[in-house]
């Protein structure tokens, strides 16, 4: 089959067989909502009842007559979080030295993380909202791992959850799908390593694996302290991405380096290309 947004609404279709269902949307924004829109659109016009939860500052994330858009207020503007995207896209495309920049990236990351970070809180604590998503019973979540709010509601929910994702930061996502990744052979991002490599290069590949592990320290643990405070007890990263139902991954091999994949994880790659008819 043709990985295309119908073929991804076929299948969280199944969740509730042949009926419509009721399914909450808590998306992440900028370039993540842009793939995920085209499904939750067509969700709509198959007749299924989709709230999306957003914030009311956000980039792309507008309201739709397919669907039912619930916004909560944020104490940032839309200049604060637009400089804060500005920063983020600084920092992930810096040049320089190794070191030089991952240090941009972590200014840049930061300075995005701390304003959805602050949009969790605020939804976790708009008790009308919350009483809102508790009464209406919805069927399943479609979420963004990336937007670690999903996850807590998932849980709070008690929801199956449909992640829609291209992957998790420091490669979280290998972990809880309990798919082997090792260093020594898998490619790691920006290393321009290939999948056949030489010593020298498995031990630049192992060595960028290094900063992943202060990326996630800030980039998770307000949102686990966000999670313990509103589920009342300890929360680790891996035990809500461990929850997740249906992996829809935003991949496709032919760009990709071969890996294993469990049943649940389904490569959705062409979701993200335009149905247009190629030149001749």
């Amino acid at each position: 089959l043709s990985a295309s947004p119908p073929v991804v609404v076929l299948l969280l279709s199944l969740l509730g067989l042949a009926a419509a269902g009721k399914i909450l949307v808590v998306p992440m924004d900028g370039s993540h909502w842009f793939s995920m829109r085209d499904v939750v659109d067509i969700l709509g016009q198959r007749g299924h009842e989709v709230v999306v939860v957003a914030p009311e500052v956000t980039m792309h994330i507008k309201p739709s007559k397919n669907f039912v858009l619930k916004m909560y207020s944020v104490p940032y503007t839309q200049e604060e979080l637009e400089r804060a995207f500005q920063a983020f896209f600084h920092g992930s495309f810096a040049e320089g030295w190794i070191f030089e920049r991952f240090l941009e990236a972590y200014k840049g990351m930061k300075t995005l993380t701390d304003c959805w970070v602050t949009s969790c809180k605020q939804l976790l604590q708009n008790q009308e909202l919350i009483r809102y998503l508790e009464e209406s019973k919805f069927d399943a979540i479609l979420t963004d791992p990336v937007a670690t709010c999903g996850l807590i509601l998932a849980e709070h929910l008690s929801l199956p959850s449909v992640f829609f994702l291209r992957g998790a930061p420091c490669g979280l996502d290998f972990d809880a799908r309990l798919c082997p990744s090792p260093a020594s052979y898998v490619p790691r991002a920006f290393t321009d390593n290939t999948d056949r490599m030489s010593f020298l290069q498995r031990v630049k590949n192992l060595l960028f694996d290094i900063p992943h592990i202060f990326l996630c320290d800030f980039a998770f643990q307000p949102y686990l302290k966000l999670a313990s405070e509103f589920l009342q007890r300890e929360v680790t990263s891996l035990d809500l991405l461990r929850k997740g139902s249906v992996w829809l991954l935003r991949l496709d091999f032919v760009l990709e380096y071969p890996r294993p994949l469990m049943p649940y994880i389904i490569p959705i790659g062409g979701a993200n290309c335009a149905h247009k008819e190629l030149p001749q």
